[in-house]
């Protein structure tokens, strides 16, 4: 094991999006503080598995990792446009939103500027809490990597992402052939290539993701036959309504957090379609027209079935027998596939469905300080009192808390990087200030 580090201000876990807007926010408010993140893919990614040509990124393009909070930063998607030589050309563009594919770019851009203070290839496997000594009181987090390296520092900053969800019916059934939207282009690729071009693929789930994979299968020359299975009775258009996009809004995060546990329900179940179990027009009407077009010609390589509960799931040699009921007409179909692909989103904190209590790296330390099940309370400024002497914050898993700001979007990415430095330069300042007393 290698000897531990010199102790940091802030040790980030994770450098996707949400982290990257605070090592931004880090430099442009607090570059006193001394940081460093760790992220267990070799290079700065953004869903790389989920850059199916033609997709964008639902929301507007300043809404990027800096300009809500800081319209003049050098790392804004405008400049990165205009460093890169492609502003007017972007301009002109006859889209509404930008292309995934472009804002994988400029996320990878702004994070090369900070590529000294990450170490990639590097995942946090266990974080503890160290006594300096002196009356048994907490010092600084321990946090071991899976190459052996030991962190050292005042606070931590969680940003690991959301864990998928894996539908129960599915758990405990480990094979290459099922797999959650995350893996979604290399597991095709291979399918593709295993099942010499007839490859059958089935897609979970009745999300903007489920759309944009079906439509992306069903143009694949290697892809026979592609089946979308929805519960609903057919794929419902997102709630784009100005009104409802407010929930977008900084003050709507006051709003939420100081709601009381039903009020916060009550909320979620009007909002749930700003952002779940929906889908954008234009892909709605690309899957409806491509599925009328080839009923003209007679084809039947693109299926979708719904009002469709799956019961039952078996791999078998020949392929995966996936058993749906219509719980219209109770009718069953028993079908095989060579892929099947779970676009069935990701589990938010809480104790409820769909839900897990705790991110999995803090669940030790979470385990020690609370007495019963329920799962952490988050503050407003996104802190979570795990060991009550070193700042902890958990950067973008807190849609129960804070609202749909958090859900993944990059809408409010900017303004809670400066909540969270904010926070942490007075926690900081404070346990100087009382080390010296």
């Amino acid at each position: 094991m290698s000897t531990p580090s010199a102790i940091l201000d802030i040790l980030g876990i994770g450098f996707g999006p949400a982290n990257i807007a605070l090592a931004i926010a880090l430099e442009e408010l607090a570059p006193q503080l001394s940081v460093r993140f760790l992220e267990r893919q070799p290079a700065p990614t953004w869903h790389p598995n989920m850059l199916l040509p033609g997709s964008d990124i639902q929301n507007h393009p300043l809404r990027d990792l800096v300009t809500p909070r800081n319209p003049r930063s050098r790392y804004s998607f405008t400049n990165f446009l205009f460093e890169n030589q492609r502003l007017y050309e972007h301009l002109n563009l006859p889209l509404h939103y930008p292309l995934r594919v472009e804002y994988a770019q400029y996320v990878s851009w702004v994070a090369s500027f900070f590529k000294h203070q990450v170490d990639y290839n590097c995942e946090a496997i266990s974080v503890e809490a160290v006594e300096d000594g002196s009356e048994g009181s907490i010092d600084h987090y321990h946090v071991r990597a899976t190459d052996g390296r030991v962190y050292r520092a005042r606070s931590l900053v969680l940003a690991p992402g959301r864990t998928p969800h894996i539908p129960a019916l599915f758990t405990g059934i480990d094979d290459i052939r099922i797999c959650h939207l995350n893996h979604y282009l290399p597991a095709l690729s291979e399918t593709i290539e295993g099942t010499q071009g007839r490859c059958r693929v089935a897609v979970i789930g009745g999300s903007q993701s489920a759309v944009e994979i079906l439509l992306h299968a069903s143009e694949q020359s290697g892809v026979q036959e592609v089946v979308g299975y929805t519960r609903n009775f057919g794929f419902r258009q997102k709630d784009t309504s100005p009104f409802s996009d407010e929930v977008y809004f900084p003050e709507f995060v006051d709003i939420f957090h100081r709601a009381n546990p039903e009020q916060k329900a009550r909320l979620r179940q009007e909002l749930v379609y700003t952002n779940y179990s929906s889908s954008d027009i234009d892909v709605l009407n690309q899957l409806y027209i491509k599925r009328y077009e080839q009923s003209l010609r007679g084809e039947r390589q693109l299926e979708i079935m719904t009002c469709q509960e799956i019961i039952a799931c078996e791999p078998s040699p020949e392929g995966v027998y996936l058993q749906s009921r219509n719980f219209l007409t109770s009718q069953i179909c028993r079908k095989s596939f060579d892929l099947v692909v779970l676009a069935t989103g990701f589990l938010d904190l809480g104790l409820g469905d769909r839900q897990e209590p705790c991110p999995p790296l803090l669940a030790p330390l979470a385990a020690k300080r609370k007495k019963d099940d329920s799962h952490l309370e988050i503050a407003r400024d996104y802190g979570v009192d795990v060991v009550p002497s070193l700042p902890t914050y958990l950067n973008g898993l807190c849609e129960s808390s804070h609202g749909m700001g958090d859900a993944g979007s990059f809408s409010l990415l900017a303004l809670r990087s400066q909540t969270i430095v904010e926070s942490l330069v007075k926690h900081l300042r404070l346990v100087e200030y009382q080390r010296y007393v």
